[in-house]
């Protein structure tokens, strides 16, 4: 981080442990929010200037009493506003990427500890529940299949649960919190139970958003067994990107088991309502089930591997048997030509010896000479079909 950004979030922990609100910093400009000239303005001024601008960020905030939405700011300013003539509200607000001069002024309105909004700013945690006093910060990773390119698609999701409100930061397309905000508004009584119940609803949410991933990752192995019995190759390679993929879920779910019993540990000492403990016990039991599967996955996946490179080896195997046996085939067929070629070269030899045109050639004028060559022809001829046919050439 910056030396200014760190000045910052140490003039917010001195706030922080001070209780006071008077306190000025100087933060990194922010272009998108303030003309230019404006670096030195003093923080509280500016984050107030960037709330009003970057309104894109903030997907959903609202107001809540007894379960019931009383309020819908549109921009974090207004949010603060309204909070503050509201005594006893409960603030939700979402939003989307946010600006770091955003963070920063949701961390001086609630108090978030410099550690967690560090994390909110840099983004690219694992999976983890921290508790700061009264104040929870929870990272999840949210997963959803795409079937066009048939991967698996992470998101990832920081959330700030404290005494009166819920901060859900979103650094990808998934999950659709808006679902989560309809299912809890149309429960009144689980809203009214509070931020934890929001917690829940969240967790619930990313949890069974992963059943269609795990379908998914499922539908693919089946498909990549089916390309190794027909002998594929470029299976291995779909095999590989699979085996990457359920690396990645694992690392998404396995996180999920210490969190919520780190929660369950704290059901007596927050004294968190029955009825949620229920439900969270519920996604545990989810988280669970998750986990096992994926890690069959992973085994299978490590199976379906060995036993392509085994398909892969036999097949080469066969091919150089093949490839054996015919050559083997052809030195046969070469025997035979060099046998017949050495057999039709003898009598090919003399004819061509008693065909010189020489006056002196012994046998020239011999009367016996033409059938000596004759039969000297066939002898020999004779002979070497009988050595060649013993050899097994012939």
């Amino acid at each position: 981080m910056s030396g200014r950004r760190l000045r910052a979030l140490r003039a917010l922990r001195n706030s922080a442990k001070e209780k006071a609100r008077a306190a000025r910093t100087t933060a990194r400009p922010v272009p998108s929010a303030l003309p230019a000239g404006e670096g030195d303005v003093p923080l509280e001024p500016r984050i107030a200037d960037a709330a009003a601008v970057a309104v894109s960020s903030v997907m959903d905030a609202a107001l809540y009493r007894d379960g019931r939405r009383i309020s819908t700011p549109s921009s974090l300013a207004e949010a603060y506003a309204q909070l503050r003539a509201e005594p006893g509200a409960m603030a939700w607000i979402g939003l989307y990427r946010p600006s770091e001069a955003e963070l920063v002024s949701l961390a001086k309105e609630f108090d978030l500890h410099p550690l967690a909004l560090e994390d909110a700013i840099q983004a690219h945690q694992r999976p983890k529940l921290e508790r700061y006093g009264e104040t929870l910060f929870v990272v999840l990773r949210a997963a959803r299949y795409l079937d066009a390119p048939e991967e698996v698609d992470f998101a990832e999701l920081h959330i700030f649960v404290g005494p009166g409100f819920v901060l859900t930061v979103r650094h990808g397309s998934a999950p659709d919190l808006s679902a989560v905000r309809r299912r809890m508004e149309s429960n009144p009584e689980l809203l009214t139970l509070g931020p934890e119940a929001v917690l829940y609803a969240i967790l619930d949410t990313v949890v069974d958003g992963y059943a269609p991933v795990v379908a998914g990752v499922e539908k693919d192995m089946e498909e990549s067994e089916i390309q190794v019995f027909g002998g594929d190759p470029q299976v291995s390679r779909r095999i590989y990107e699979l085996s990457q993929e359920v690396l990645e879920f694992q690392r998404a779910t396995r996180p999920l088991v210490p969190m919520l019993d780190g929660l369950q540990a704290g059901f007596v000492k927050y004294g968190t309502d029955e009825e949620l403990q229920r439900y969270l016990r519920d996604v545990a039991d989810h988280v669970t089930h998750t986990i096992e599967r994926v890690d069959g996955f992973r085994q299978a996946l490590a199976d379906l591997l060995t036993l392509n490179a085994t398909l892969v080896a036999q097949q080469q195997n066969a091919e150089m048997r093949a490839l054996a046996e015919a050559g083997f085939e052809q030195n046969e067929e070469i025997k035979k030509i060099s046998a017949w070629a050495a057999i039709l070269f003898a009598p090919t030899l003399v004819g061509t010896i008693y065909g010189m045109n020489f006056d002196h050639i012994p046998e020239l004028h011999w009367l016996l000479g033409y059938p000596f060559a004759i039969l000297l022809m066939s002898v020999v001829c004779v002979s070497l079909y009988l050595v060649f046919k013993r050899r097994g050439w012939l």
